[in-house]
């Protein structure tokens, strides 16, 4: 099995203040999903004494990304381009909104890595880089998406080594949006029949290598990875008191429905179920 690459660890020191981050990931919004949106768009409207210090977002947001373009996209489009589009702008109103009084921090995932500088300044959203260290009370807490962890998926290692290249993405936001939101549907529909196949059941699909997060831990100097991608919320242990923390998805059409926010703060890492 091959190694993860050997990734820089940034690290990010939280102000001497924060009491509290919330982190959530894969909530992955859409405009076919207006439950799983209006859950989202409550949880961001929470009064202020409810709120953590930082929202930190760790990857796929968005079910899908293809180019900062959609937020500004004039037609003439399809009735469900319109849609899609009219969606995404409601999104980062309701983002930018947010983050005019708590700072909201967006790691890309494997759904939305394209999402750009210009799509970060509307939702008022400021970029990490995967993994980053996150510096708060007093540790050292290793954050990611998680997809690069996930070694025995050789497939889409290798998609994603492609897709990553600046090059590929230089070339694909240079294709008309129509075109790219095409090849978007495309791949969804593929990736669906890959779940069917699985029942959807994501204890079946590739997982985090958990040799690999250790390596990470141990170079990192961190003892807790957190992480999203996997759908598979729990404490894992790694070996050597070292652990990964995974965050749920969202999904509340799904049975029973899922939303959930992890926080830290001085009690440590607990669970909030947005819906029950």
């Amino acid at each position: 099995m091959d190694q993860p690459h050997n990734p820089l660890f940034p690290e990010w020191h939280a102000p001497a203040h924060w009491q509290a981050v919330d982190f959530i990931s894969d909530v992955h919004l859409q405009a076919a999903d207006l439950a799983t949106f209006d859950v989202w768009r409550q949880f961001l409207q929470r009064p202020a004494a409810q709120r953590a210090d930082a929202l930190c977002i760790l990857g796929d947001l968005f079910e899908v990304w293809v180019g900062d373009d959609v937020l500004q996209a004039a037609g003439p489009h399809s009735l469900q381009a319109e849609e899609d589009h009219r969606f995404w702008r409601d999104c980062a109103a309701a983002l930018r909104t947010y983050s005019q009084h708590t700072p909201v921090f967006f790691m890309h995932g494997n759904r939305d890595f394209l999402l750009g500088a210009q799509a970060l300044s509307l939702c008022g959203m400021q970029a990490l880089v995967d993994p980053t260290v996150l510096v708060f009370l007093g540790q050292r807490w290793l954050l990611s998406h998680g997809d690069a962890l996930c070694l025995d998926d050789t497939d889409y290692m290798r998609f994603r080594a492609m897709v990553r290249q600046t090059a590929w993405q230089r070339d694909f936001l240079a294709r008309p949006l129509d075109e790219r939101e095409t090849t978007a549907r495309e791949l969804r529909q593929q990736s669906q029949a890959r779940k069917a196949h699985t029942a959807g059941d994501p204890t079946l699909w590739a997982d985090v290598d958990g040799p690999a997060a250790r390596t990470w831990l141990e170079r990192s100097g961190c003892t807790t990875l957190i992480h999203g991608h996997t759908h598979r919320p729990a404490h894992h242990d790694v070996g050597g008191g070292l652990q990964r923390v995974v965050l749920s998805d969202w999904d509340l059409n799904a049975q029973p429905p899922r939303a959930e926010v992890l926080r830290l703060d001085a009690k440590g890492l607990h669970r909030e179920p947005l819906f029950c």
